[in-house]
C-alpha cells in the first residue's frame, strides 16, 4: 500500500528540510574562519595529519562500541520497546517496531531527544562551573550523550545498531550532524546515496574514513566555549558563575539539538523508504 496522508506530510518535511541544508549561504567569518583552520593543519606534515585523523576514527569507533554494549544502553532500549509495546502489544525485537506508524514513532522518539537535551543542558551547566575536571571531561560527554542520542534514534525506528552497515551509519549520522551547517547538505546526499546504492544492509559497503579538517570545526568550538567558561567563571553571583554555566549550557543544548535533529530526519527517511519498498 502505498505511504499514507500523514507519512506523506512527514515526507514533505524533511524535502523542505532538506532544501534549507542545500540553501545555506555560509557568511564571511564562517569562509575565513575554515580557511584558517585548513592552513593551520597544512602546516603539519600529511603522515601527521592521516594519523590525526586515524586516531580520531578509531576513538569514536570504540567510543560507539563501548555506548552500544553499555548496560545502560540496554535498559534504554528495553524502555524503548516498552514504550511500543503500549501501542502494539506484540512487539519483542527492535526490527519489530517498524509495525508501529510514524507518529507513534516520532512520539517515541521525542521522548528520546527530550531526555538527551537535558542531559547536554546538565552537562553543560556542571562544566560551565570552570572546574578543571569539568572542564576536561567536557568534549568526551558530550560525544557520549550525542552518540548515544544517534544509537536510540535508530533503534527507535527499527534499526539494530549491533550490525556493522548499521554502526557505521549511525556514526555518519552523527558526524554529519556535528559538520558546520555550509557543509551538511553534502554529507546529507552522501547519506541517501549510500543508502540507494546499497544492496544489503548488514556489510557496510561505502567509504569507512569519518573524520577530516571540516570536521575539526566543532571540538574547535568546544574548545572556545572551555575559553569563554574559564574567562567568565569568576564572574559570580552569590558564589555561582552563572553566566559561564549559561554559555556552557547553552551551547550544549545547541549541539544535541542540531544532531537529533539531523538523526532524527535521517531514520525517518529510512522508515518511510522501508515502508514504500515494502509496498
Amino acid at each position: 500500500m502505498p505511504l499514507s496522508e500523514r507519512e506523506n506530510s512527514v515526507l514533505a518535511g524533511i524535502r523542505d528540510w532538506e532544501s534549507k541544508l542545500h540553501s545555506y549561504e555560509p557568511n564571511d567569518l564562517e569562509l575565513v574562519y575554515e580557511k584558517s583552520l585548513e592552513r593551520s593543519f597544512s602546516l603539519l606534515p600529511e603522515e601527521a595529519q592521516q594519523q590525526f585523523f586515524s586516531a580520531l576514527d578509531s576513538w569514536l569507533f570504540h567510543l560507539h562500541a563501548l555506548i552500544q554494549g553499555s548496560q545502560l544502553q540496554m535498559d534504554a532500549k528495553e524502555r524503548i520497546l516498552t514504550a511500543g509495546r503500549v501501542f502494539h502489544s506484540e512487539i519483542e525485537t527492535i526490527e519489530d517496531l517498524k509495525a508501529l506508524n510514524i507518529d507513534q514513532l516520532q512520539y517515541i522518539a521525542q521522548q528520546q531527544i527530550a531526555r538527551h537535551r537535558l542531559y547536554s543542558f546538565a552537562q553543560g551547566g556542571v562544566a560551565g562551573t570552570g572546574s578543571s575536571l569539568m572542564l576536561g571531561a567536557d568534549i568526551p560527554a558530550m560525544a557520549v550523550i550525542n552518540l548515544r542520542a544517534v544509537q536510540l534514534i535508530a533503534m527507535t525506528y527499527g534499526f539494530e545498531v549491533n550490525t556493522p552497515y548499521e554502526m557505521m551509519s549511525s556514526l555518519k549520522v552523527f558526524h554529519a550532524a556535528t559538520l558546520p551547517p555550509r557543509m551538511q547538505g553534502s554529507a546529507w546526499e552522501e547519506l541517501m546515496y549510500e543508502l540507494q546504492s546499497q544492496e544489503e544492509f548488514y556489510f557496510y559497503e561505502g567509504k569507512e574514513d569519518l573524520t577530516d579538517i571540516t570536521w575539526i570545526e566543532q571540538p574547535m568550538k568546544q574548545l572556545f566555549k572551555a575559553m569563554a567558561i574559564y574567562f567568565f567563571r569568576k564572574k559570580s553571583v552569590q558564589g555561582i558563575p552563572f553566566i559561564s554555566m549559561a554559555i556552557g549550557a547553552g551551547a550544549n543544548y545547541q549541539l544535541t539539538r542540531k544532531v537529533t535533529d539531523f538523526a532524527h530526519k535521517y531514520y525517518q527517511m529510512r522508515y518511510l523508504q522501508e515502508k514504500k519498498k515494502r509496498s
